[in-house]
């Protein structure tokens, strides 16, 4: 069944597809008729527009809503600096524009990311990697969430940098935003677009991934010659429904922005989540990565990943079909593929590759001191080498083949940039979980299995030697 059978049910409502236009209204008739901004919008609402992209955007990429709400979200007290010894603070902001990231080739893999019991969600966003600059537009960052408790009530965060791309790993999220309530569980994400408002509650500790992306947006990426169907199809996107709050008398709200990767706060005399109906083509949306439909080879060789991509986001300027981030995952499937080395082979990839883990075994990263665990993470940087470890390697090349179901009971996923991806200090150092023997238990137990043919040419003039030769073993030759 291409489902996820979640242990949690979802109490909302929501509406189908991916992209496009959608409207809701909580209460009917909220949406004027024809005009969008009409002298009196109904029942005393303020109209608002919320612009995603370009007003002169092309018409296929154009993302722009109208809300029609109690109070417009002008109607706020200035913003103030948090401090950093504040309990809602950012724990590691945002770099400036090339400085305090780690730019190194070494590849890295972390240990499972610990819960912070004592953090809720804005204090428990820890920046692990990225590469460009939310005030330019470019770029991503890649953050690690723990948090112990809910976030506050009569409190409201929103990103002004970029899309917070959401991978939870453990525990659900119950997310009310401007638009509409949703239920984020294990083994779904969520997308929420740059500026719009959202509160998260839940019951247990929760932890997970984000990608928030500074540049553009996400989209499906193209089928080609797959044809008109498969890999995550637009009818599974699920997006809120309106659901609004009435808190407008004797009442004080607390709103966070994370704008140019500091926080600031500001205080309102009025609920943030007051949308009573909305239409347009800017929203949040989730999705059950249960239902994502793989594709693959059914004759021979491994396919590139780029087949197992959810979500993607162009980076124009690199030339056509290349991402400033796509999002993959590595879902159960069916191997088939005769006389094929069947896990990922080895590779130097001009893209760099962030993996995490949300359950189960990933099945070319089975070995190693610590292993590749649910929580934890790698970074194979752009043009470092990497693929199975010595173990996988050994079984992959030497096992019968026939057809095997891999990835059972797991998702493993891939956060791809063409950008070469900088570590942070807490990162690289402060949350003390990178692996330090990670190459030495991965690849430098590799052994050699060259075996010099018996019959080789000979070039230079150099006299033929036996294959048992000391002097042949230790050098090179030229073969023609």
């Amino acid at each position: 069944m291409p489902v996820t059978p979640f242990s949690s049910t979802d109490p909302y409502q929501y509406v189908n597809g991916f992209g496009g236009y959608k409207e809701s209204e909580a209460v009917e008739g909220a949406l004027p008729l024809a005009a969008n901004s009409p002298q009196k919008c109904p029942y005393g609402l303020y109209n608002e527009k919320l612009s995603g992209t370009a007003f002169t955007a092309p018409r296929n990429e154009n993302q722009q809503s109208w809300l029609y709400r109690i109070l417009p979200s002008s109607s706020h007290q200035n913003f103030q600096p948090v401090p950093t010894s504040s309990s809602q603070s950012l724990t590691s902001p945002t770099p400036e524009f090339g400085k305090h990231f780690n730019a190194i080739p070494n590849q890295l893999r972390w240990d499972p990311f610990d819960f912070d019991k004592d953090s809720s969600w804005i204090h428990s966003l820890h920046l692990v990697a990225g590469a460009g600059d939310p005030q330019m537009k470019q770029g991503i960052g890649i953050y690690i969430y723990a948090a112990g408790t809910s976030m506050p009530d009569k409190t409201a965060f929103y990103s002004a940098d970029g899309d917070f791309l959401i991978v939870p790993q453990h525990g659900d999220l119950n997310i009310r935003t401007e638009l509409g309530r949703m239920l984020v569980r294990p083994n779904e994400i969520a997308v929420i677009p740059r500026g719009i408002r959202y509160h998260i509650t839940h019951t247990e500790p929760v932890r997970g991934y984000i990608l928030e992306l500074y540049q553009g947006h996400f989209q499906l990426p193209e089928l080609g010659p797959i044809g008109s169907n498969g890999l995550a199809n637009a009818r599974d996107f699920q997006t809120p429904v309106a659901d609004f709050i009435e808190d407008f008398e004797d009442t004080e709200w607390t709103l966070y922005a994370k704008f140019g990767g500091n926080l600031f706060q500001a205080k309102q005399n009025h609920s943030p989540f007051d949308v009573v109906a909305w239409h347009g083509t800017y929203y949040p949306y989730k999705y059950d990565l249960g239902r994502f439909n793989p594709v693959g080879s059914i004759s021979y060789d491994h396919p590139d990943p780029s087949i197992f991509t959810v979500l993607s986001a162009p980076s124009h300027p690199h030339g056509a079909g290349t991402a400033v981030a796509d999002f993959v995952i590595f879902p159960p499937r069916w191997l088939v593929a005769e006389n094929t080395f069947r896990p990922p082979w080895y590779h130097r990839n001009t893209m760099s590759e962030f993996m995490g883990l949300i359950g189960g075994t990933y099945d070319a990263k089975g070995a190693g001191k610590g292993g590749f665990q649910p929580a934890g993470a790698s970074l194979h940087n752009t043009m470092s080498g990497h693929g199975p470890d010595m173990q996988t390697f050994e079984k992959a090349s030497t096992a019968d083949l026939p057809p095997q179901k891999v990835g059972e009971g797991s998702m493993a996923f891939m956060f791809e940039s063409c950008l070469i991806l900088g570590v942070t200090e807490w990162g690289l150092k402060t949350c003390a979980k990178v692996q330090q023997s990670y190459n030495e238990h991965s690849w430098e137990p590799l052994k050699v299995h060259w075996k010099r043919p018996e019959r080789m040419g000979v070039s230079n003039g150099e006299k033929k030697r036996g294959v048992g030769d000391a002097k042949d073993q230790s050098s090179v030759h030229d073969l023609k």
